[in-house]
């Protein structure tokens, strides 16, 4: 009688493709992310450097949310990475005037610096922790998103009702759901949840882009930076 390998050759054949196929999403992701990152800080610079009205910000962001259903919608053409790079470009440069304001604070530019420390530990920290342990961390993503809708309605709440202890909650919600997106996109990638690198990079950006400005916000409330 012939012994028969337990694993027949396509199924240990498709496991090779999956995790190859895995593996190369994650590369791309991660070079897309660097460069588009970079490119943010280009454009923030480019804004800074021109002092721009906060009002300005204000349209920037918007025009942005309006290129996030544009860089969807193309995520799977040759249009997706240009759609990417306007989508963040713009984005970056709305960070412009909130920079200016905190950089015109008492240590300003040392809290901006640790903001950025602080989102560089948490997101390369959280996703070592993720790409290490290879947990399936989906099951957090019903609980993320109430998270995250709570925390948008309490902020357009707290527009009206100018609440600062509100505020610095709101803040510490969201930098906690940031991080907790963090695992959960990390993990979509590792289990192929998502295949697409374009529509992962801007998952990831978003919670970077949000972790810092929220984190910004505590550091200089917390400094008394921000009164």
């Amino acid at each position: 009688m012939s012994n028969k390998p337990v694993f027949s050759s396509s199924t240990s054949s498709l496991g090779i493709g999956d995790i190859v196929s895995t593996n190369k999403v994650l590369k791309n992701t991660y070079m897309l992310l660097g460069m588009t990152l970079a490119f943010s800080a280009v454009t923030a610079s480019i804004t800074m450097a021109l002092n721009l009205p906060h009002m300005f910000a204000l349209v920037l962001m918007l025009v942005g949310f309006g290129l996030l259903f544009v860089v969807n919608r193309m995520a799977d053409t040759a249009k997706g990475l240009p759609a990417i790079f306007a989508f963040t470009g713009v984005m970056g440069a709305s960070l412009g005037p909130t920079l200016n304001y905190y950089v015109a604070l008492p240590g300003g530019p040392s809290l901006i610096m640790q903001a950025l420390g602080g989102t560089a530990i948490v997101f390369f920290g959280l996703s070592a922790y993720a790409l290490t342990t290879r947990k399936d961390f989906s099951y957090m993503g019903g609980f993320l998103m109430v998270g995250l809708i709570v925390a948008i309605v309490a902020g357009i709440a707290n527009i009206f009702l100018g609440i600062p202890a509100l505020s610095l909650t709101i803040s510490a919600a969201i930098v906690m759901v940031m991080s907790g997106l963090i695992l959960f996109d990390t993990s979509r990638i590792i289990h192929g949840g998502e295949t697409n690198y374009i529509r992962a990079t801007v998952s990831l950006y978003l919670n970077i882009y949000n972790l810092f400005l929220n984190l910004l916000h505590l550091l200089t409330a917390l400094t008394g930076g921000d009164d």
